[in-house]
């Protein structure tokens, strides 16, 4: 058996009826170019039953040490039940993207059952043009975003024909499971062993306890930090860190307790486009989609009359896998806090400042212990976990102060080549994330081909009309690309961005070709008609008049 991280774990400490801690995407896919022009769930399953000894979060059945006395363990379960974990629906004609939409949110509200290996599959049938869907859920407490990532790739191929899989371990068992007795005692018996592991983490912990995204709103956590630096500065060979600036996240209304139910929308834009703007202003293919996500939520914000006067803050994941822990799933992930431009009205100077806050963010993250994290939640023992997890979430989303930060923008590198899934071509593939209360919205972008797929997530109840976001999304889009020349672009080299769950370095330097020059034509993937469309040039003008000044 392999046992949780007390990071993976915080992802199982926030679930209740409202809040659920599973992650994935909802996949378009063209089963055309598969064997006999069609995707049924019996491919599906044919396709999981060959590759699933190469997938561990697939077969991980979560074990609970009694009365939380210690982190639980995933214990390896080789043959889950397929017909259990894979499923199918349809939709009603047209089988437009809103319909998707609105299955997918349906589907994705929905707790996974701990009594089984924490996934999902369920293909879609009824999309327009003959395509199908593949909604995927799985728990975060399993994998982060590049272990997701791994997933996919196991999961798809480079050719229709597919590839030579490896055969799996003969000797392959399931885990024998300790009784609850035994559990209980090896709990006990751990005790010891977890106070050494707070102990040993408090020094790289508490001078950057204010870092940590649940805990930035705790009354006194600034000060115990502040503290705990000028403390670590007086120590022998330790040399003073700079003082973290402090960053106050303003209110808003998806800054509050969430319902159980959630809305979906979803959005593409051109990455040669993409590419073009950010060569134009010399930035980062990251700080272009930080920009395009503010201006969306500076046009929320300004339509509900509750536009702030001090910027947004953004939780950004950042990786920080190293080589050697590729294909060990779980997570090994870090936050930065960045303060997106919501505030700046003009698209040229947003980019700018977007630039600058990401670069200033980085610089902080040089600071952050790797592990800072994991290391925070060492200090709570076991048996308070979920309770704790649940409690700064309620302060987070009580309205007595500020919330910790605003929402969660994640960028997760993806295929520049064709993908296909059983045959079928992969066409689009919109990630889905978390939202917890105090965090509402969640912006997760995923790059493939010459795409960027937009999964926007939210609360049903706190966002009305999600599908706002993914016009906005596109109007910032195209409102940067009219600031660029026609002519051919010199290209810009830009500083690698760290990796964001998250930034591929090779697309920022990546040189911009004639073809990328042409106008950008919408994938095939986001065609069809979308809410509020016809409205877009009217609902343009009206807002310009609400519009505060710069």
């Amino acid at each position: 058996m392999r046992q949780l991280t007390s990071l993976d774990v915080q992802f199982l400490a926030v679930e209740d009826d409202r809040t659920h801690g599973h992650v994935g995407s909802i996949a378009i896919c063209d089963p055309s170019t598969a064997p006999g022009g069609r995707l049924t769930l019996a491919d599906l399953k044919a396709l999981l039953r060959q590759r699933i000894h190469l997938i561990p979060p697939f077969t991980w059945k979560l074990v609970r040490v009694p009365f939380d006395l210690d982190h639980p363990f995933w214990a390896q379960d080789p043959e889950p039940d397929l017909d259990y974990h894979i499923r199918e629906v349809g939709l009603p004609a047209p089988g437009n993207m809103q319909q998707l939409a609105v299955q997918t949110a349906r589907i994705f509200e929905r707790r996974l059952d701990r009594e089984r290996p924490l996934w999902e599959l369920y293909l879609v049938h009824g999309l327009e043009g003959g395509r199908v869907g593949l909604l995927t859920k799985i728990h975060h407490a399993a994998l982060d975003g590049l272990s997701g990532a791994e997933v996919l790739v196991t999961l798809l191929d480079l050719a229709p024909s597919g590839r030579v899989i490896p055969g799996r371990d003969e000797d392959q068992r399931r885990d024998s499971i300790p009784s609850a007795a035994e559990l209980a005692a090896r709990g006990l018996a751990g005790m010891p062993r977890q106070t050494l592991r707070a102990l040993r983490s408090a020094p790289t912990t508490l001078p950057n306890l204010d870092l940590v995204p649940t805990l930035r709103s705790v009354p006194g956590i600034k000060q115990v930090a502040a503290t705990a630096r000028r403390i670590s500065g007086l120590m022998p060979g330790h040399e003073r860190e700079p003082e973290v600036p402090t960053l106050v996240a303003p209110k808003t209304s998806f800054n509050a307790r969430i319902s159980g139910h959630r809305c979906v929308a979803m959005e593409t834009i051109s990455l040669a486009g993409v590419k073009r703007i950010k060569n134009h202003f010399g930035v980062t293919v990251n700080d272009v989609v930080v920009a395009m996500c503010a201006s969306a939520l500076r046009e929320w914000l300004i339509e509900h009359d509750e536009l702030p006067t001090d910027p947004l803050l953004a939780m950004v994941p950042v990786s920080v896998r190293l080589p050697e822990e590729f294909g060990t799933f779980g997570n090994r992930v870090s936050m930065m806090t960045v303060p997106i431009p919501t505030t700046e009205h003009d698209p040229a100077k947003r980019v700018k400042a977007a630039h600058k806050a990401m670069d200033q963010a980085k610089a902080r993250h040089q600071l952050t212990p790797r592990m800072l994290l994991q290391n925070a939640n060492e200090g709570i023992p076991p048996v308070i976990m979920g309770r704790t997890a649940r409690l700064l979430l309620g302060v987070a989303a009580s309205g007595t102060l500020h919330p910790p930060l605003n929402i969660v923008i994640s960028n997760v590198p993806g295929s520049p080549v064709p993908l296909y899934l059983a045959g079928a071509r992969l066409e689009a593939n919109y990630p889905l994330s978390v939202i917890t209360d105090g965090v509402g919205l969640n912006l997760t972008i995923l790059s493939y081909e010459d795409r960027i797929d937009f999964g926007i997530v939210g609360c049903a109840e706190a966002i009305k009309d999600p599908w706002f976001f993914a016009d906005e999304i596109r109007h910032a889009y195209e409102e940067l690309l009219e600031l660029v020349p026609n002519e051919a672009l010199k290209v810009v080299p830009a500083e690698p961005a760290i990796a964001q769950n998250g930034a591929d370095p090779a697309l920022e330097t990546a040189p911009v070709t004639v073809a990328d020059l042409a106008p950008a034509a919408e994938p095939a993937a986001a065609k069809g008609a979308r809410p509020r469309a016809d409205k877009k040039k009217t609902k343009k003008k009206s807002k310009k008049a609400k519009r505060p000044a710069a």
